[in-house]
């Protein structure tokens, strides 16, 4: 594990002696052997509170007797089929408006418009889509899927994931959806099948951040890792080149699914080492629209 690490670590180090673009500062902590049994506590003491928070009796814990949320599996079709109709009619809207002028699209601007597109899709879905608050994860601190649940002690520390969704994954989306756009249009199987993949992980974010259902979460990145498989396999059979650059961010995806099923391991309802089934559960969480909803 540490000859994995080891050029992560090197390539943290140069964002180590000044603050990035973003502004995304280093922590100020470093780990220490003495911070060990801390951290080990600290862990405990996470487990300890997920645990008595589900024993209770069998008539108010979900997972007595747990039973499929339907209410929730049919908010989560709604919500996806809101954000692709919305994305579609965008970009059928974008090329329509091209050709009446007969206009070419400038590839910069298609990497602008992708690169917002990998950043903040969730605009178009109904769900609250939230992410992990960045300034806590860059610090450490636990926040909304991050740090709030025992997780394996193999997570890398919060500084990367700003790092590579930003710098990394973000960019890459943006770079080889721009060489397909340009090629064949925005309203486009290929594309149509890239928004498909940002919608699915919007979803999972709902599932994994905001409603905390650590099981359903396990089955939510497996679609996200297979939707950006099947979308980078689109782009490879228009451009070979975009397919394998957009192919890249499996890596990244995997090693998160990895994670997330590890994360669930770590997290059982009881003190018998029960998990928790991987399927919403009627119950454990209520989902809930976004749009609409009044404030309390």
């Amino acid at each position: 594990m540490t000859k994995i690490y080891a050029p992560l670590a090197a390539a943290l180090a140069l964002f180590s002696t000044a603050p990035s673009a973003h502004g995304f500062a280093t922590p100020k902590h470093s780990l220490s052997v003495a911070s060990v049994p801390a951290q080990h506590h600290h862990r405990k003491q996470q487990q300890q509170q997920r645990l008595f928070s589900s024993t209770t009796t069998s008539s108010e814990d979900p997972y007595a007797s747990p039973q499929l949320d339907t209410d929730a599996i049919l908010k989560y079709g709604v919500a996806g089929i809101t954000e692709l109709s919305l994305f579609a009619g965008l970009f059928k809207l974008l090329d329509v408006s091209l050709s009446q002028l007969d206009v070419a699209m400038p590839f910069p601007v298609a990497f602008a418009i992708f690169y917002a597109c990998s950043l903040k899709s969730r605009v178009f879905n109904p769900l609250n889509n939230q992410r992990p608050d960045r300034a806590k994860a860059v610090e450490g601190e636990g926040s909304s899927g991050f740090r709030d649940r025992v997780m394996p002690s193999w997570t890398p520390p919060g500084v990367v994931f700003p790092i590579m969704w930003l710098l990394i994954i973000g960019p890459i989306r943006a770079y080889s959806s721009a060489l397909i756009a340009t090629n064949v249009g925005f309203f486009s199987i290929p594309i149509l099948a890239f928004i498909g993949h940002l919608t699915v992980g919007d979803i999972w974010n709902t599932i994994n951040n905001t409603e905390k259902r650590y099981g359903a979460a396990v089955i939510g990145v497996l679609c996200v890792v297979l939707s950006a498989a099947n979308a980078s396999y689109q782009y490879y059979n228009v451009d070979m080149f975009a397919g394998k650059l957009l192919g890249g961010t499996l890596l990244w995806l995997c090693t998160a699914a990895a994670l997330i099923t590890d994360t669930w391991r770590l997290n059982p309802v009881n003190e018998d080492g029960k998990l928790v089934p991987l399927y919403p559960v009627k119950g454990e969480s209520e989902t809930k629209f976004l749009w609409g909803a009044k404030e309390e």
